[in-house]
């Protein structure tokens, strides 16, 4: 799975075992979960509509975020970084994650596209450990 804003996979995991594995990967790279939106849940409240597991995860990695933010302190309009698992029509789980590269790129600054530029490489080895 690739977008211009995002890339992702599917993951041989039930939905839970995939949201733990992800949250620990997070973790090893230095981010922690900001939010927890359920998506799926969200819609049945205010919708009355059922779809499938949904959540997306707002990961952030605190030094990288400190960073960006000493150099534009409106940068937070463009974070954390979203990830999310959903269970697709072939009831398969998927991971995807925006892509940091494309989000920051907007900011126009050299200082902020490499701090994209390493956050992306640390997403990158989340999909792959998962």
């Amino acid at each position: 799975m690739k977008s211009k804003y995002g890339f992702g996979k599917t993951v041989p995991y039930s939905f839970e075992d995939a949201l733990e594995k992800v949250k620990a990967e997070l973790a090893k790279e230095g981010f922690g979960t900001l939010t927890e939106i359920d998506v799926a849940a969200t819609l049945k409240k205010k919708l009355n509509q059922e779809m499938p597991p949904y959540l997306i995860l707002g990961a952030c990695n605190p030094q990288f975020a400190h960073h960006a933010l000493e150099i534009d302190s409106s940068i937070g309009l463009l974070l954390p970084c979203n990830v999310v698992l959903r269970v697709d029509d072939n009831d398969k789980v998927s991971v995807e994650i925006m892509d940091p590269n494309a989000v920051l790129n907007i900011v126009g600054q050299p200082e902020i596209d490499l701090i994209a530029k390493e956050v992306r490489q640390r997403l990158e080895r989340v999909l792959a450990a998962l």
